[in-house]
């Protein structure tokens, strides 16, 4: 089952209006997004695809108070987003420290805001089994898989005690393997925690079989070309992907951003 829907008349979660923001190169003003407008309510999985340079990442940052946006407004449960701590990021990379055991790389966040070490360390162990993380406390992270560094990383990013969370391309390094399978992970994951997730990927399968909505952008300047409202049953299995209903949405988001195997 999908998580139970947010109050009627209850603001969205995140709401992005008329979003715009630049960049200056080499003397240059690259416009990177231009009037992004769309929302993510409250404990609803939104997938958020686009070409290379379509300015995913950006949002991510531009959410998470790490930007500044040029023109528009971000709303957080209908209030302007003043901090960046509303919200818990995840970058592309796991940004795991290699001097550091595992168990020390998860309170990284922790520590930074000024929580005792023991206190640290427990919270974390406490959530280690939920993560498949168990026994590997002490671990270097060079020494972990490439699924592990990633359930660790979003371990770390939940940690931090926010109920919605940024999550850029979390499987994009992945094997196809270990991706499918984080996939369903996160899915059943996100379905117990009852959290809010926007999702960046590239993989259009991989955001349909995901997500309550698909938003697509276009080639940069970034700009809403289609939101998708994702019409499959949950919980979702691998059996789904064969049906009918699955390839005409994969279609339906392939022809939005141009690709030539797209339905109209």
């Amino acid at each position: 089952m999908a998580p139970d829907l947010p109050p009627a008349g209850q603001p969205p979660r995140l709401a992005l209006q008329d979003v715009g923001k630049a960049y200056a190169d080499a003397g240059t003003r690259v416009q990177a997004l231009a009037g992004v407008s769309f929302e993510v309510p409250a404990g609803a999985l939104v997938a958020l695809v686009g070409p290379s340079g379509s300015g995913k990442s950006t949002l991510l940052r531009l959410l998470a108070g790490l930007e500044r946006l040029d023109s528009g407004r971000i709303l957080v449960d209908g209030q302007p987003l003043v901090e960046s701590g509303a919200v818990a990021y995840m970058p592309q990379r796991d940004l795991l420290l290699p001097w550091r055991r595992l168990i020390d790389n998860l309170t990284l966040g922790l520590e930074i805001q000024g929580l005792d070490r023991t206190e640290a360390r427990a919270r974390a162990r406490a959530l280690l089994p939920t993560f498949g993380l168990e026994g590997f406390e002490q671990a270097w992270p060079p020494a972990l898989s490439g699924g592990m560094r990633q359930r660790a990383a979003l371990l770390r990013t939940v940690l931090l005690g926010r109920d919605t969370l940024l999550l850029d391309e979390p499987f994009g390094a992945l094997d196809a393997l270990t991706r499918l399978e984080l996939q369903d992970w996160l899915a059943g994951m996100w379905q117990a925690a009852g959290w809010t997730l926007l999702l960046v990927t590239h993989d259009v399968e991989e955001a349909v079989y995901l997500a309550d909505r698909v938003v697509a952008l276009g080639p940069r300047p970034g700009r809403v070309v289609l939101e998708l409202e994702v019409d499959l049953p949950r919980p979702r299995d691998r059996g789904l992907l064969g049906s009918p209903s699955f390839g005409r949405q994969v279609g339906r988001l392939l022809a939005a951003l141009g690709h030539p195997s797209g339905l109209a």
